[in-house]
């Protein structure tokens, strides 16, 4: 029976054989194998001690979240506890990956003038008195002095000049690999259980050394580049282009996080992202300073409504402290891993989608009303329909070929209204059978009537593999669809247009989404090794704001203008000093928000 304290892919994951686990692409992302242990994330209430367990390991976050390490056969009598809420199986993150700082206006204001305040000669249109002043024989503008700029990436080039200060120490506070293995001598954060934590002292230590020397040091690598590239946008100072390819909020002070597992073949997870946020926000409180967070991860797996644990947490922990959370849209824009429709009582609908002969795994989620009464069938390449599902919750099994099908049928959790039929396509051999599959929904008691169907993103699908009518509206991945997070698209500064990449907002949401757009389209940005590279995409644009949000707070908090600018408050003010882009009549739009970064009017 399933447990409904427990999300859908959880109870379908517990439910399922080792096999069918290993060649699902969801199932298994939370399980670690080594151990035969669960990561799970978890809503509580009361005591974070209740949790903890001779086999359980617990990792309580703010808010009253945790991150819970236990055996399989535990997780029946854990969830069963009165403190335990809710519980979800962890998400694999996907890079949002597919000139700038002038398009957005933020040379200005880090010389100390306000856009537009030499056209319109209004006095109000520029920085304030307090703002301006001396500062090597110029106008006194905005850096991010003060703030604390942090990241949860895939981790930073901490030896690239554009990390240090003018005498080669480190602008870098605290740095949390997550995913090394631990040596002696080495620790993780107080408080969490993974990875090397490496301060200051150890950073400068290791920059006096030869690059090679330093590693030995500080272990920490940034493989990929897109943390480097991500950090170097928001905070970095330029160094190694004197100054030419100088960030946003230059001056800030870096608290940086590397997601991972410890150990061989570690990926970011929802887990380790939400741990991260969790450190950052705790070491600026702990700091006394404000923070500005960037996050340029996302997902496809869930409602896209806010409403998954993930979101929630980030919605809530952007109220604690002095923080905002800056989150890309990522770029399912142009894909066709959407769709959507509405259906009404008596009424059918068919969803055609191709599946490439050479897909080793395929997941789709189809979410609706709860309140709507659906009859839903699949039909194979071949022309065998399975169905009228049954509607009782849990797992059912079918073949189709050389595929095996699980669906479990689901029931609305404690924090949705909407219900989720999620199918995944098991290989029976290397690859699912491919050709065009068909979802049929026949309509039979209909009172709200809308279904969005979701493949996954990240572009680890081949070309082939999508749906034939597929809707760029709803493309926004999670976290960017929390509510209380500043949401970010991208538009390509050289056209001054919209990135038709770039993950777009809907009516799903009972807010706005996206806030605002920046640029993300051949970007100039730092990369590992100490130069510069062109990168485009949302996780390029969202740590524009992310700078953005810090010189605002530094105007307002360190400088005291407006000592309470944070969190929703900073949102307000970037959705006011949007500025339109061509093309667009009517805002909030749905794919660039309020309109392009750039910084308030602070009258």
């Amino acid at each position: 029976m399933a447990d409904q304290k427990l999300d859908n892919l959880l109870n379908l994951a517990l439910d399922s054989t080792e096999e069918e686990r290993k060649k699902s692409g969801n199932l298994n992302i939370g399980y670690e194998e080594r151990s035969g242990n669960w990561d799970i994330i978890v809503k509580y209430s009361g005591d974070a001690e209740a949790l903890s367990g001779e086999r359980i390991r617990t990792v309580p976050l703010l808010g009253g979240y945790a991150v819970v390490n236990l055996p399989e056969e535990e997780i029946p009598e854990f969830a069963s506890r009165p403190q335990i809420e809710f519980a979800e199986i962890p998400k694999r993150l996907y890079f949002q990956v597919n000139q700038a700082l002038d398009a957005a206006c933020i040379r200005p204001v880090q010389e100390g003038y306000f856009p537009g305040a030499a056209q319109t000669g209004n006095t109000a249109d520029r920085m304030p008195e307090q703002i301006t002043g001396n500062i090597s024989g110029g106008k006194q503008g905005l850096s991010g002095q003060g703030v604390l700029v942090g990241i949860v990436d895939s981790g930073v080039d901490w030896q690239h000049p554009d990390f240090c200060n003018e005498d080669g120490t480190s602008r870098i506070l605290r740095l949390w690999d997550q995913s090394l293995l631990a040596k002696p001598g080495e620790n993780p954060p107080e408080g969490y259980a993974a990875g090397v934590e490496y301060t200051k002292t150890d950073i400068d230590r290791a920059l006096r050394l030869s690059r090679a020397e330093g590693k030995q040091i500080v272990r920490e690598q940034d493989f990929s580049g897109h943390g480097t590239s991500v950090l170097g946008i928001a905070a970095g100072n330029g160094r190694a282009s004197g100054g030419v390819n100088r960030g946003v909020a230059y001056t800030s002070d870096i608290i940086a996080v590397k997601m991972g597992m410890p150990g061989e073949n570690s990926f970011p997870r929802t887990a380790e992202l939400m741990q991260g946020v969790d450190y950052l926000v705790r070491q600026a409180a702990e700091l006394g300073r404000p923070m500005a967070v960037n996050i340029s991860f996302g997902n496809n797996y869930g409602s896209h409504r806010g409403d998954s644990l993930l979101e929630t947490y980030l919605s809530n922990v952007s109220d604690a402290g002095r923080t905002v959370i800056c989150v890309g849209t990522g770029n399912n824009g142009n894909d066709s891993v959407h769709t959507a429709g509405i259906l009404e009582t008596g009424t059918q609908a068919e969803i055609p989608f191709s599946v490439s002969p050479r897909e080793p795994v395929l997941n789709v989620q189809l979410w609706k009303s709860y309140a709507d009464e659906i009859e839903i069938s699949l039909v194979t390449p071949s022309g065998e329909r399975i169905g009228p599902l049954s509607e009782q919750i849990g797992t059912q099994r079918y073949q189709a070929g050389e595929t095996e099908l699980l669906i479990y049928y689901g029931k609305p959790g404690p924090f949705q209204v909407t219900q989720e039929i999620y199918f995944d396509f098991i290989p029976r051999g290397a690859y699912i059978t491919g050709g065009v599959w068909k979802i049929q929904l026949r309509g039979r008691r209909i009172k709200d009537g809308s279904y969005q169907l979701w493949l996954p993103g990240g572009r680890v699908l081949n070309p082939a593999t999508g749906f034939y009518y597929p809707k760029a509206e709803e493309t926004l991945t999670i976290p960017s669809t929390a509510a209380k997070v500043i949401t970010v698209g991208a538009y390509d500064s050289r056209l001054n247009a919209p990135a038709d990449f770039s993950g777009r907002g809907g009516g799903s949401l009972f807010y706005p989404k996206p806030d605002l757009a920046a640029p993300g389209v051949e970007i100039t940005a730092p990369v590992p090794g100490g130069g510069y590279g062109t990168v485009t995409g949302t996780s390029f644009a969202a740590p524009f704001v992310t700078g953005s949000a810090a010189l605002l707070m530094e105007w307002g908090i360190v400088r005291r203008n407006d000592p309470f600018l944070w969190g929703e408050k900073v949102k307000a003010y970037l959705r006011r000093g949007a500025q339109p882009l061509p093309g667009f009549d009517k805002y909030p739009d749905n794919q660039v928000g309020y309109g392009e970064d750039v910084i308030i009017r602070l009258h």
